[in-house]
């Protein structure tokens, strides 16, 4: 079936038949649930890129997620107010509700959910849980006990799959369906929809990476069942994305680029001066910005120099909005066929070269910063010994585990617990739902507890 405005979303919900009557939308109900669920709030304590010092405030994985939010919610507006206004959706007035007042929504939602599979300690947290498989490649009956995109889940763990499966999985004494989130959302935040067997960069950016693990392949079937995405591949798995993915994407792009900026300067990593310079090329590129107004703001605002790159970031992040919206528009029908390649703010011909340079910056000076590579390096070597007092627990046949091996197993919430007659790859994919949901403090204390540095009351 062609994609088309009128057919790419739907109301439905996973694991949840029902359409009760509310006064909020279905959207805005996916929209609450993400909010007031425990892996939302876990994202307080899980570190976005800076560790988190005690007088200085930086971005934590939560308030950079609902800083995409409002990013995301303008993106949606904008386009949504756009696609109302098409010629093919004259007529429909479901659908030109959808995009005028429902859109926002969704968008909102997906990019609330962005981050919730990433581990603690973010990109460090899932090499850790990847090398430790990696590492046991040689072992053949280690090897043996997992089928070919088993393995390629484990040794590439991947936490866009990871937040796919935290918002439907059934955990253990949970219902049906997780969150119970609509397909439209889901879709919305498939950036890789293919599986890790599915990986390669050189079909496009939307196999870079991959959006669901073999445990929810089942998941993944259902939304593309319900939602016309186009396949590009049988096997392995694969298909392309769906426009929304487009949206959320742009605002994690936009604010991640933009506000870790703002967090280094704050830091006194990068200086004021370059900032500004660095923002304003930006600005100046923008026909939107009145640029004398801007310059008297910043005059009023000189003798303080954080409320300056504040008011520079927040410009900055209102004119990458706009681009990004008129390019999504302007691109929409190689959208809408699965022809578009890239990401929206990669087509933002006029700042290009600003972006390029901050980006240049951001590579070499701020997440190659010391205090950024000591966290990634501490953060590397806590996931791994979790992962391996866990997994090595739960491997082990039932008959050869030691009061030690019960005990790790002991500490894994009800919700997190397999059975023996289960599969090694289900008891692994178990044991990562526990490990990979831990914030950084948590996960540094219990792995103190385990090697006997510290101890609990003491």
């Amino acid at each position: 079936m062609e994609m088309t405005w009128q057919n790419c979303y739907s109301p439905k919900r996973y694991g949840d038949d029902r359409m009760p009557a509310d006064a909020r939308s279905v959207y805005e109900r996916d929209y609450d649930r993400i909010i007031f669920s425990s892996a939302f709030r876990r994202l307080q304590n899980k570190t976005q890129v800076f560790p988190l010092p005690e007088r200085v405030f930086v971005h934590n994985r939560l308030t950079h997620s609902l800083e995409v939010v409002s990013v995301g919610r303008s993106l949606g507006m904008i386009v949504g107010e756009a696609i109302a206004d098409l010629p093919a959706l004259q007529g429909d007035e479901s659908a030109r509700d959808f995009y005028r007042n429902q859109l926002k929504s969704v968008i909102s939602a997906a990019c609330l959910a962005h981050d919730l599979g990433n581990p603690a300690f973010g990109h460090s947290g899932e090499e850790a849980i990847s090398k430790y498989f990696l590492d046991r490649a040689n072992d053949s009956g280690f090897r043996a006990a997992f089928s070919a995109g088993e393995w390629e889940d484990l040794t590439h763990f991947e936490g866009n799959a990871n937040a796919l499966r935290l918002l439907s999985r059934q955990f253990k004494g949970r219902l049906s369906g997780g969150l119970q989130i609509t397909y439209t959302t889901l879709a919305s935040i498939l950036k890789y929809p293919c599986e890790s067997l599915g990986r390669d960069k050189s079909k496009g950016k939307h196999r870079s990476k991959y959006g669901f693990f073999k445990d929810d392949q089942a998941v993944f079937e259902k939304i593309v069942q319900e939602l016309p995405l186009l396949k590009d591949s049988d096997k392995p798995l694969a298909y392309f994305r769906h426009p929304f993915v487009y949206l959320v994407e742009a605002a994690d792009d936009i604010c991640y680029s933009i506000i870790d900026y703002e967090d280094a300067h704050r830091l006194g990593i990068l200086s004021f001066e370059e900032v500004r310079e660095d923002f304003m090329e930006i600005l100046e590129a923008d026909p939107r910005t009145d640029q004398a107004r801007l310059r008297r703001n910043l005059e009023h605002l000189r003798e303080d120099k954080n409320e300056s790159v504040a008011y520079l970031r927040a410009k900055v992040i209102n004119t990458l909005v706009q681009a990004c919206a008129d390019a999504f528009l302007s691109q929409q029908d190689l959208i809408l066929k699965s022809q578009f390649s890239g990401s929206l703010i990669d087509s933002l011909d006029p700042y290009r070269k600003a972006l390029a340079i901050i980006e240049k910056k951001s590579i070499g000076r701020i997440y190659n910063h010391d205090s950024v590579m000591k966290i990634e390096l501490a953060g590397f070597k806590i996931m791994s010994g979790l992962i391996e007092d866990f997994v090595e627990a739960a491997l082990l046949p039932k008959d050869q585990r030691q009061k030690r091996h019960q005990k790790v197993l002991g500490l894994i919430p009800n919700q997190y617990r397999f059975t023996d007659e289960e599969r090694p790859y289900q008891k692994v994919m178990c044991i990562l739902d526990f490990v990979s949901g831990m914030t950084d403090n948590y996960a540094l204390e219990l792995y103190r507890n385990l090697r006997g540095i510290s101890v609990p009351g003491i």
